[in-house]
């Protein structure tokens, strides 16, 4: 079969997925804060999560056709289904955007202006500093630029697929056009996706920089898509699609997640380990919060993300058994899904607290902001905070929703044209792909 059917049944399993995903998010708003910092640090999370799967996926279809490889040709199309989820995901960060314009939450200590007047005793230099990138203007509309030029390139790449499908010839016309239009999105993604992941992730710590964090995010974001293609592959396969695709193909998917899951320890050990060395106060400052109040989710990151891949994929032939390399898909997706919320929800709670704890102060006075109740507020400590210090029920259901809507996106776009590009000039290499 080349036409995927994307049946009721199907749609109603991710439906039901979503509904999910709704009701927990509506039970995380009814049980919140006062500025709904679960909520919304719930909703970043997951909306960059799949954001950035979608983005991979459309980066490493670019880099293979620069790269003139062709193993990956039959089942491209899971690709290109995949990106098409961008539509979707623009749509989630610019509500966030529209909350930092209207206040609706306090996930980024740098949207205070009221901090960058140097006549505020609160006066923080170091954002005044960052503010021509740090604001509320680049976070909204540098969203939609960059964001809509990713669109824009990934939607060529489906277009130019489809066409050849229909108008291909040996001249191989369409194939060229593709190769100029994923060596200019190289470029374009490669940078701009450092901009958005320093403005969307790394500015919740807005007095923290790293130089190797967007490597770090767009590596988790790639192991994540290459989990989610090798499950849905099986699947499909197991439901009598996908038969040019073999354990070889699998075999070579295997082989990028275990090397990515290796290049990610490499970073992770870069910012923490030599970071930690050299001892640099504002550096050391990211580290020090999550390895005193969240050792479980530190050290379980390295555990999951690379211990478990490492071990399992390290011999050869079980990066061919379908089962094994599943079940290091499902954890490492997971993983990895655990691994940026350990990002976000460190920083969106002091943040959130600091802002309740001027709430405070500012409706009951200095003597109340003398209280140490109302202290807690300013930093974070170490008791245990449901749906911060480890992820709860609703942070598991909302991840539900998400994936089920981001498959749902996938799997009808994917039901839209054959699932074996016929006319492709790499299909023969893919078809006989062995290694």
């Amino acid at each position: 079969m080349n036409q995927y059917i994307f049946t009721s049944k199907q749609r109603n399993v991710l439906i039901g997925a979503m509904g999910i995903g709704i009701i927990s998010m509506v039970l995380t708003w009814m049980n919140d804060d006062a500025f709904h910092t679960r909520f919304w640090s719930n909703f970043l999370h997951n909306s960059v999560f799949f954001l950035g799967i979608s983005v991979m996926a459309a980066f490493f279809m670019a880099v293979c056709v620069t790269a003139y490889a062709g193993w990956h040709t039959t089942f491209k199309r899971v690709w290109e289904a995949y990106s098409s989820y961008m539509y979707v995901g623009v749509f989630f960060m610019l509500i966030l955007g529209l909350g930092v314009y209207m206040h609706w939450h306090h996930l980024y200590h740098w949207a205070d202006e009221s901090l960058l007047d140097p006549n505020n005793p609160e006066y923080d230099k170091i954002l005044h500093g960052k503010s021509s990138f740090l604001n509320k203007n680049w976070y909204f509309f540098g969203t939609i630029i960059v964001v809509g030029s990713w669109i824009f390139f990934s939607r060529k790449f489906r277009q130019i697929s489809l066409d050849e499908d229909k108008n291909g010839d040996t001249s191989y016309s369409h194939h060229k056009n593709l190769k100029v239009y994923s060596a200019i999105f190289l470029p374009i993604v490669g940078f701009s996706s450092a901009a958005m992941i320093w403005q969307w992730v790394m500015s919740l710590d807005s007095h923290w920089y790293s130089t190797l964090f967007a490597w770090y995010t767009a590596t988790s974001w790639f192991v994540s898509m290459i989990s989610l293609t090798i499950l849905l592959l099986i699947w499909l396969k197991s439901n009598g699609y996908y038969k040019e695709v073999n354990d070889s193909h699998i075999h070579d998917l295997g082989k990028f997640l275990f090397a990515f899951s290796v290049f990610w320890t490499y970073l992770w050990f870069s910012q923490f380990m030599l970071i930690w060395y050299a001892n640099i106060g504002e550096e050391t400052i990211y580290f020090r919060e999550r390895y005193d109040n969240y050792p479980v989710l530190f050290f379980g990151n390295l555990i999951i993300n690379f211990l478990v891949p490492f071990l399992i994929l390290m011999r050869n032939d079980t990066k061919r058994k379908f089962g094994s390399v599943g079940l290091v898909s499902i954890i490492l997706l997971l993983g990895h899904w655990v691994d940026f919320f350990l990002m976000i929800k460190p920083a969106a709670l002091i943040t959130a607290n600091h802002a309740l704890h001027s709430l405070h102060s500012g409706e009951h006075g200095a003597e109340h902001a003398a209280d140490p109740h109302a202290a807690h507020g300013a930093e974070h400590v170490s008791a245990f905070v449901e749906g911060f210090t480890l992820p709860g029920l609703l942070e598991l259901g909302t991840f539900l929703g998400f994936l089920g809507l981001f498959l749902f996106v996938g799997l009808y776009s994917l039901s839209k044209a054959p699932l074996v590009p016929k006319n492709d000039p790499y299909l023969e290499e893919s078809l006989h792909h062995h290694v």
